[in-house]
């Protein structure tokens, strides 16, 4: 059937929903819809690693399967430096770039060095907004509280402490840099309720926050001495013969050469895994998100936390086929836009948790609930058409202009239809394990952003990502600048891959499997 016909249910069923009220699970069901229905909790996809840091914990075969891959680096390798820096940030999303600032602003020299361009991040791409406690009847204890259920219970306190209190120095810094966050009707930060929330704290630039910040972090980056490095791959980090940190080994990608980088202390903001398409999901992520970062920090001795659990953001576009995976913003549903299943039916609180949310529709999907498009892909629809109808003409174009070029682009207007959407694989709620200064069990080795692990719990609230990201930007970038002035440069060599490569040996690893991926392996196999 046309996707047009099909869409006609929800226009026929939106006054009798408009009056329904949906209440939130109790917490035994929500543990058994997650139990039967997340990617999570299927056991087949799983497998425990085999040797590292950290032997027998699972993760997704994908991850596994490249966190126990082989170095490109051979032995005889030339680590003469071809750069020394102070401080050596690697990735250039939002976590490398605030890193980078605050590493500069403490009297660092500082080298930024990125495998695409500046900016190319998953940082970017952020629409739904910065959760931070700015608001009269909110405060970063209420935030603590809402994290700490939305994560399972299983976050990092000192960690998720650091960041709900520091949020509001954040948005003060990023204020003072040129954000332009929207404001109400008497001047005053604009704040929106999200997914998870039991107040309003989200601070957005229309459905483009990520793009908003990164727009001036990037300038503010380019406008100060940080030595810069585009299109410079990590493929290795160095160390000295006490296994601390030393620098890090790359490809350029323009002319294939090796790069070597002495540094004091090096930070790694390499951002997500999305691109590896964890059971064969689609993913929101941008073009760089192979996992990098866990790869070379597992590879030198750096201990993981929460590996066996990854977000699948509820929506994900279905149509038209070239959207596949493509976010469509969490803050349509957060002002009222309902999701609704093929007999017309809502089926979930649209502002549950992500990972509730999104079990809930692959339910309704694996269940004959959904609507299947010509291609065979299915999902169920979120109502954007609603928006218009309950808050005025034009809503949808105000709120969410760069939601609606995206559609545009392929003659769909979604003030007038409904988006058909499905989870996409968004991000790691694992990573590195990192202390309150954002370093590793591995010194001089820090984590920032999506890299690192333990503040998020099991599910990350929406709108977190953009604030740990600043908070630990920030920390990891003092820190290591602090640390760079009080040491000498250590020695370059690449001893570790010793002693990996022979429990690799023992413990039979997958020949010819090489990592960091670096980029996706898209090309068709003949």
């Amino acid at each position: 059937m046309d996707i047009h016909a099909l869409q006609q249910i929800v226009h026929q069923t939106r006054d009798a929903r408009r009056k329904q009220t949906f209440s939130k699970l109790s917490p035994a069901d929500r543990d058994q819809l997650i139990h039967k229905y997340h990617p999570d909790f299927r056991e087949s996809a799983f497998r425990p690693l085999r040797f590292g840091p950290n032997v027998g914990d699972k993760t997704a075969i994908e991850l596994a399967t490249l966190l126990e891959g082989d170095s490109s680096v051979t032995d005889g390798f030339d680590l003469t430096p071809d750069y020394t820096t102070d401080v050596l940030v690697v990735g250039g999303g939002g976590a490398g770039c605030a890193a980078a600032l605050h590493a500069h602003t403490a009297g660092a020299k500082v080298m930024l060095a990125t495998k695409l361009r500046l900016g190319d991040s998953n940082s970017v791409m952020a629409q739904g907004g910065m959760q931070i406690s700015v608001a009269p009847e909110d405060s970063p204890v209420t935030h603590f509280v809402d994290t700490l259920k939305g994560g399972h219970m299983q976050n990092d306190h000192q960690l998720l402490k650091v960041m709900v209190e520091e949020g509001p120095s954040i948005a003060k810094w990023l204020l003072s840099l040129g954000v332009l966050f929207d404001r109400d009707g008497d001047g005053n930060l604009h704040v929106k309720k999200g997914g998870g929330s039991s107040k309003p704290r989200l601070l957005t630039c229309s459905d483009y926050t990520g793009l908003e910040i990164m727009r001036v972090l990037k300038d503010e980056v380019l406008n100060q001495d940080i030595q810069l490095l585009e299109f410079c791959a990590a493929v290795e980090l160095t160390s000295d013969e006490n296994g601390n940190c030393t620098g890090a080994i790359f490809k350029d990608l323009d002319n294939h050469r090796n790069v070597v980088v002495a540094a004091k202390s090096v930070i790694l903001a390499t951002g997500g895994i999305g691109r590896l398409h964890i059971q064969g999901f689609p993913t929101s992520n941008h073009y760089g998100a192979t996992g990098d970062g866990l790869c070379l920090s597992y590879r030198l001795g750096a201990k993981l936390v929460h590996i066996d659990t990854f977000q699948y953001h509820p929506s994900g576009a279905v149509y038209p086929e070239q959207l596949i995976g493509a976010l469509v913003t969490e803050g349509i549903r957060s002002e009222g836009g309902h999701l609704v299943n093929a007999k017309g039916e809502r089926f979930v609180d649209e502002l549950d948790t992500r990972d509730v949310v999104s079990a809930s529709i692959i339910r309704e999907c694996e269940e004959g609930r959904g609507i299947r498009t010509m291609s065979g892909r299915v999902g169920v629809w979120l109502d954007t058409p609603l928006l218009d109808v309950a808050q005025g003409p034009g809503t949808m174009k105000k709120h969410f202009p760069a939601m609606m070029l995206q559609f545009e682009r392929f003659n769909i207007d979604i003030s007038k239809d409904p988006v058909l959407i499905f989870p996409t694989l968004h991000y790691q709620n694992g990573g590195v394990k990192i202390d309150t200064n954002s370093e590793t069990n591995v010194k001089n080795l820090f984590v920032a952003g999506e890299a690192s692990g333990g503040l998020h719990g099991r599910n990350r609230l929406m709108g977190n990502s953009l604030l740990d990201l600043m908070v630990f930007g920030k920390r990891s970038g003092l820190a290591a600048a602090a640390r760079a002035a009080s040491m000498l440069q250590g020695t370059l060599t690449v001893g570790h891959l010793k002693g990996f490569r022979a429990e690799a040996k023992k413990h039979g690893r997958v020949s010819g499997v090489v990592s960091p991926m670096i980029l996706p392996p898209y090309t068709r196999k003949e």
